[in-house]
């Protein structure tokens, strides 16, 4: 698998801790933390409109 650079995982209430991280392609993923072998993956783009929708409070119920 590709290396990637995972961020520190961000924890929601209760257990729910996801990990975002990019490989040197440019290539995003993510993962619920501790189960990084099995990301989603799209476009950095993609993951980063994702989350500004996050945080304009339009899909806070993903998190």
């Amino acid at each position: 698998m590709t290396s990637i650079n995972w961020e520190d995982p961000f924890c929601g209430e209760g257990n729910n801790c996801f990990r975002i991280g990019t490989d040197p392609d440019g290539n995003a993923y993510v993962a619920v933390a501790g189960r990084e072998d099995a990301p989603l993956t799209d476009t950095r783009e993609a993951l980063r409109n994702l989350i500004l929708e996050i945080k304009a409070g339009k899909a806070d119920h993903l998190l």
